[in-house]
């Protein structure tokens, strides 16, 4: 997958690439909230933009580097769950989120804790913690109302029935 061919932005938002994580990757933006940083970085994973991700993580938690050269999952969906705080006003934020992938033909899943701050104005991608993470059972047998598989707690229709 290139940013030459990709039209809707694989956050989520529904929009273009290019009138979304396309300006904070080319560096013509910058996210003015920590969700937008989290749907910016989803999308960098995705199209393994290491260098903006580098660049987003707070200068004490960044690792030396990343290395994609044996990275096999394919991104394929985000799904923001919560945020708490991260907006224009703000200097933290919580952003709750699941990420979809496929590795090995395997469907899977990723649920995800993360904190963000901001310096100046720029928010950073700080620390997360992974909640779960597996493979998404995409048989149902016992309905919509039932817990979700992947482990969060909630009903499959509130989480990833949606």
């Amino acid at each position: 997958m290139t940013m030459d061919t990709l039209e809707t932005c694989l956050c989520g938002s529904g929009q273009h690439y290019a009138d979304c994580c396309g300006r904070f990757h080319d560096g013509t933006a910058m996210p003015t909230s920590a969700e937008a940083l989290m749907r910016s970085r989803f999308t960098a994973y995705a199209l393994r933009k290491a260098d903006y991700l580098l660049a987003s993580w707070a200068e004490n938690t960044r690792p030396a580097g990343i290395d994609f050269s044996k990275e096999t999952a394919q991104w394929q969906s985000l799904h923001i769950i919560t945020c708490k705080k991260g907006g224009a006003k703000d200097v933290k934020g919580v952003v709750e989120f699941k990420a979809f992938y496929s590795q090995d033909g395997t469907d899977c899943f990723m649920h995800e804790i993360s904190r963000f701050v901001k310096t100046g104005q720029r928010w950073q991608y700080l620390d997360g913690v992974i909640k779960a993470a597996g493979k998404v059972e995409t048989q149902q047998t016992s309905g919509r109302n039932s817990l979700c598989s992947c482990g969060s707690g909630k009903k499959y229709k509130r989480c990833c029935g949606q």
